[in-house]
């Protein structure tokens, strides 16, 4: 099994202490997914709607425009950014955004407050649509494309990345690509790793799928705040107390037409008050947790 392409041992029971600022016990890092406008839709070119992450559960794709969920999802852009916005302004909490480059080419105003509040902006591609089965040129285009679009917007490339949805091809393609820090294409460990291959090392912050308000939508996700908090609040006071000794880091997914409806953004709210509660905790931004990392656990 020595050509097997996977890493299934990892830190082996024995990650490393990460030496967080000031010896924290946890990092506390919050993704803003800024997607909205660069979904599924036959505007854009695609051959139906969009059929994932809204309110409507298993939706169907339609080979024409699909107005409620077109609506669903401009509801993140004209309303629940803003009020996430607000939030993060009034607690003082640092965040990452994961944006779309097509998504927010049609908001320079989301972009302006986003850069205003000091928020770091990784690429999360230049569409909210899948590369699984795309086309290795393609997808080498539309990576291309989405840095471009990046600097253009935010005028800075990226040094983050995500893409969500991505395919066998999108981290080759990326390294190719250059210019990164990191990306997130990962779900396997709570701490950063490095990924090596025959001429360089490449930095992991791995991402969640679980604390993420994306199990609003999901079938057997969660159906209302208290359940969303109550999770958050779990996963926060085990890795806390896991911090004592071997201290990790907390991912937070959030989407703007998700979290952002008024019931959900009261108990985001509730749990952030929870963690600022304690001690010891570096709330920070991704970009953060990358230089702290390249700085101090440099790869072997």
């Amino acid at each position: 099994m020595t050509d097997y392409p996977r890493d299934m041992l990892g830190y082996a029971g024995n990650p490393p202490l990460p030496h967080w600022p000031n010896q924290a016990r946890l990092a506390v890092q919050i993704v803003l997914n800024y997607e909205e406008g660069a979904e599924n839709n036959i505007l854009h070119g695609d051959t139906g709607s969009e059929t994932f992450l809204s309110e409507i559960i298993n939706a169907e794709s339609f080979p024409q425009r699909h107005m409620s969920m077109e609506s669903l999802y401009e509801y993140g852009s004209r309303a629940g950014f803003w009020r996430l916005h607000r939030l993060f302004n009034d607690l003082s909490v640092p965040i990452t955004v994961f944006g779309v480059g097509m998504a927010m080419e049609r908001n320079a105003a989301a972009v302006e407050a986003m850069l205003l509040a000091n928020w770091d902006i990784a690429s999360h591609a230049y569409r909210w649509i899948s590369h699984q089965t795309m086309p290795i040129e393609e997808e080498r285009e539309q990576i291309a494309l989405a840095f471009e679009t990046h600097k253009r917007v935010t005028g800075d490339p990226p040094l983050g990345w995500y893409t969500g949805r991505d395919s066998p091809n999108t981290r080759r393609l990326l390294l190719e690509q250059g210019g990164l820090l990191y990306d997130s294409d990962s779900y396997a460990d709570d701490l950063p790793f490095w990924h090596s291959d025959a001429s360089r090392s490449h930095l992991i912050i791995p991402y969640t799928l679980d604390t993420n308000d994306m199990r609003f939508a999901t079938a057997q996700g969660f159906n209302s705040g208290q359940q969303f908090f109550d999770y958050l609040k779990d996963a926060f006071d085990q890795l806390y107390d896991e911090g004592a000794s071997a201290p990790k880091m907390l991912n937070i997914g959030l989407h703007c037409r998700i979290a952002g409806r008024p019931g959900r953004t009261r108990a985001l709210r509730r749990f952030l008050e929870h963690v600022l509660e304690h001690r010891d905790v570096w709330l920070c931004r991704r970009v953060d947790i990358a230089r702290h990392w390249h700085a101090n656990h440099a790869p072997t």
